[in-house]
Order: C-alpha cells, then structure tokens, then sequence
C-alpha cells in the first residue's frame, strides 16, 4: 500500500476483521447496529443488490460476504472481492465458493488494481464511513470504482453518516466511540457533501437515507 497522510487510520479501520470476530459480524452488524443504531432495516440494503448486481460484479469492503449471499445472484455469477484485509477477503470467498470468484487486496483510496470498465457493477457497502477523511476527501473512492465498472453500469452502496441525518443518542455515543478507536471515520460525514459529490460524478443517481443511513445508486456515465 502507498504512504499516505491516512496510512495509519486506514490500517487501523480494517484490524477489527479477524478471524474470531469475523463469525460474529452478521450479528452484531446487521441484527443489532443496523436495527438500533443505524436504523436501516438490512432488506433495503439488500434490495440495492437485487436492483443493480449484473453477471460481472465487483464488490469492495467486502466484510463477511453476507449481501453477495444473500441477494439475488444470476447463473454463473462473476465475484471480484476486493479489500485490504486479507482475513475478509478468505472468509467472504470461502462462503462465497459456489461462484465464481477471485479476491484482489487493495486501498480503495488508491487506484484499484483492476482493468478499467471491466464490470457491469460495483458495490461499496459500508465502506465511506470507514476511510478516513471528510466526504470530499474521500470522494476520490467513488471514481477508482467508477474507472472499472463499464459506462451505462451500476454502481451502489450504503453509508453511515453523522451530519444532516437523525442519530440516535446511543448511536451517537458508539460513533464518538468508534471514531476515537479508528473503526469508523465518519465524524464529519454529511449527508450534503455526499450528495454534491454523487451529483458532480453521476448525472443518474439516486439517494435515500433511513435513518442516518445513506442509501445511493448511480449509473456510471
């Protein structure tokens, strides 16, 4: 990986994937976090799966695998995992094995080592709230993406944000938390800056927000 000023942060927000808390993740992500604190329901972050994933998907921040499981896939679906922790990328492929899947290490804050336009769509679910930086500075994420998924595609995520969406006072308290340990980098996420950022890439996009989840859909121009 590249020296760069979030170097350290970077490193620090993928430590928590490991092979003992891996296994607990879906848990403790979407049966809990995503219930009580983020306040999405995980059917609609499933559903951006359902409406955009084509036969060539590129998936980044790959965490357990869980959506990629659980959403409606086509036969002879192509997988690109790609994360900088090599623990998720093996957990994600291994439950992932009835596809056809490859597995790429990469910082999302850097170029992806992957041709350009080489996917019909690409997933960042749960992956701005953890690199460091405002939305602004870490916006450059959604063109390294963007530069492997062909013109016409689909590009979609979710994100955790702190700014200009209702946060709950126990999901305020965990964030302050989170932020202060390096697992998540989302202190000064705003829902504004995300949708200025969306608007200048993406002329067809979509944005939603439950509860101070952000959803997003783009078709890459």
């Amino acid at each position: 990986m590249t020296a760069s000023p979030h170097s350290d942060q970077v490193l620090a927000g993928q430590t928590i994937y490991r092979p003992w808390t891996l296994p607990l993740y879906d848990l403790v992500a979407f049966k809990i976090n995503c219930r009580f604190l983020f306040r999405v329901p995980v059917s609609e972050v499933l559903g951006l799966f359902d409406r955009n994933i084509s036969p060539e998907h590129l998936d980044i921040g790959v965490g357990t695998g869980y959506f990629l499981d659980n959403c409606r896939t086509t036969p002879g679906q192509s997988i690109t995992l790609a994360d900088l922790n090599e623990h998720s990328l093996r957990h994600a492929a291994q439950r992932l094995a009835r596809f056809d899947v490859t597995t790429v290490k990469a910082n999302a804050l850097e170029p992806l080592p992957l041709p350009e336009r080489a996917f019909g769509s690409a997933s960042m679910n749960f992956l701005l709230h953890c690199v460091p930086g405002t939305i602004r500075e870490k916006a450059g994420v959604l063109d390294h993406v963007a530069a492997c998924v062909r013109p016409g595609g689909r590009l979609f995520g979710a994100t955790v944000l702190t700014q200009g969406v209702p946060v709950g006072a126990a999901a305020r308290v965990n964030f302050r938390m989170w932020n202060r340990r390096g697992f998540m980098h989302n202190a000064e996420d705003r829902l504004e800056d995300l949708r200025a950022e969306l608007a200048a890439r993406f002329p067809d996009h979509t944005l939603t927000v439950h509860g101070c989840t952000a959803l997003f859909e783009a078709e890459v121009p």
